[in-house]
């Protein structure tokens, strides 16, 4: 009688551990290892945080292999790629990223055009020093009906700004920030800039926004604004192509001119009530650089006294703001729209400068990354490839350096990690480096819905990335929370 054949021992690859984390290098001895030909990528991660190796206990790591994530098992992975088991291959251990898990959504009357949000770690909770309230987080949301609104963390409007008869927008608002806890500014179609002062009752239910000054300059749409409430400056970007430094401060203003003020062509533009209480001034300078609608500026995060914009002319802008001169231009190979800044240090190898990376969104549905040292047509650093409609809206991880979000017309937000380069392909053009999401959040309104509704579209229009989650807005009237709280095997 035959015999039983013993079990045939378990196919296993040898891999070298590597890290760019300071603080979770291996000690020479443990990098090399012997692993299940079958293991996968919480297997891997098991055997870092096991007692043996760092110990460190539940950290969750993503694994890089030639520069992308790994998704298989390492035979998998081999056989994919023509290689055989007696390959030694590299393992890049990163910390993973967590997945955006749905949270929330606050209904809304019409279209999201722009949120912010005002935490303990977002930008404008750090500026407002000891007067930020720990635990009264709120979300700002700007609106295609011209007004604003502030909700708190339950969902709960509590405060809505005024009629465009009473001192508020007198058309749809396109971008709005907070500059501390008690300022914000917003800008829109009605082509001005408007400073709001924000109180709230002493039990928090309620607020009050109160306009205290009108910013008039640009000629057409404000589409774009950024600021900084150390300097109480602010940036806008218009369809006029112009680019636009203000003061939040009626006594550092100048005056506006005064053929743009409500009422100076009653015969050509629609009148308005104007709101007299509130005063009325001019741009600190307004830079018309760019020969097509700007669609974005930002200020340096280094030193607030450069700033970089993009318009559909395909360029991005380097300005000196202390001259109001442009200092470089970089052409790309699209209309830009969107645009924010990542730490110098996710570039590519990990280079230093003192000038931030650029990623800019596009109408040809990618995100080009940018360096704006180079004063030259110049190839971009990387492309990020996997929207299919306009990239309209940026931001950056409030965590590392080396990931960012994105929203697009196509309806979702997608996330990305800058450690997850490959070679682009011929299709792609043959040059440069290419990313790809590692997440992508779909609206949760279109869940379950194969084709679009008529007059319930799903654009997105703007988004913020905070400790607290994501927050993005669109043309589903609302405004969606995701936030990452358990790492998905």
């Amino acid at each position: 009688m035959d015999q039983p054949m013993a079990d045939a021992p378990a196919a296993q690859v040898k891999v070298t551990f590597t890290t760019t984390e300071a603080d979770l290098q291996l000690p020479e001895s443990k990098r090399q290892l012997l692993v299940p030909a079958d293991i996968r990528r919480y297997g891997l991660s098991r055997i870092l945080n096991s007692e043996s190796m760092l110990d460190t206990g539940s950290i969750p790591f993503d694994f890089l292999v030639n520069g992308s994530f790994l998704r298989t098992s390492l035979e998998d992975y081999l056989t994919s790629n023509g290689l055989s088991l007696e390959t030694n291959l590299s393992l890049q251990y990163v910390r993973s990223l967590i997945p955006p898990v749905y949270e929330a959504s606050f209904e809304h009357d019409d279209w999201v055009s722009a949120v912010d949000v005002l935490s303990a770690s977002s930008p404008s909770g750090r500026w407002s020093g000891d007067s930020f309230q720990r635990g009264q987080d709120r979300v700002l949301s700007a609106s295609y009906d011209g007004l604003l609104r502030i909700w708190n963390a339950s969902g709960q409007v509590i405060a809505i700004s005024p009629s465009g008869s009473h001192g508020g927008h007198t058309a749809s608002i396109k971008a709005a920030k907070f500059l501390t806890s008690s300022q914000l500014a917003s800008a829109g179609m009605d082509r001005t800039v408007r400073v709001w002062k924000y109180t709230e009752s002493n039990d928090f239910s309620s607020g009050d926004l109160k306009p205290t000054l009108e910013l008039y300059g640009h000629t057409a749409s404000i589409d774009s604004l950024e600021v900084d409430g150390v300097s109480k400056r602010v940036l806008t970007a218009s369809a006029d192509g112009a680019i636009g430094f203000w003061s939040t401060s009626r006594t550092s203003s100048p005056e506006a001119d005064a053929s743009l003020l409500p009422g100076a062509h009653g015969s050509k533009r629609r009148r308005v009530n104007p709101s007299v209480s509130t005063a009325q001034r001019g741009p600190l300078s307004l830079m018309a650089i760019h020969n097509a609608p700007a669609s974005a500026a930002i200020f340096d995060p280094r030193d607030r006294t450069v700033a970089y914009s993009a318009s559909h002319d395909h360029t991005v802008k380097t300005i000196d703001l202390t001259t109001g001169s442009v200092v470089s231009s970089l052409a790309t190979s699209h209309p830009l729209l969107s645009l924010c800044a990542l730490s110098s240090s996710s570039r590519a190898g990990g280079s230093s400068s003192s000038s931030p990376l650029l990623a800019a969104g596009t109408a040809a549905r990618h995100i080009t990354l940018v360096d704006p040292r180079v004063n030259a047509s110049a190839t971009s650093v990387m492309t990020l490839r996997g929207h299919t409609n306009k990239v309209v809206s940026l931001a950056p991880s409030p965590d590392n350096e080396y990931s960012l979000v994105s929203g697009s017309h196509d309806g979702t937000c997608r996330i990305w990690d800058l450690r997850s380069v490959r070679p682009a392909t011929k299709d792609e053009g043959g040059m440069g480096a290419v990313s790809e999401p590692v997440y992508v959040i779909e609206r949760e309104s279109r869940q379950g819905k194969k084709r679009p509704v008529a007059g319930e579209g799903c654009k997105v229009f703007g988004l913020v990335w905070d400790k607290l989650g994501i927050f993005s807005g669109g043309e589903d009237k609302k405004i969606q929370i995701n936030r990452g709280r358990d790492v998905v095997g």
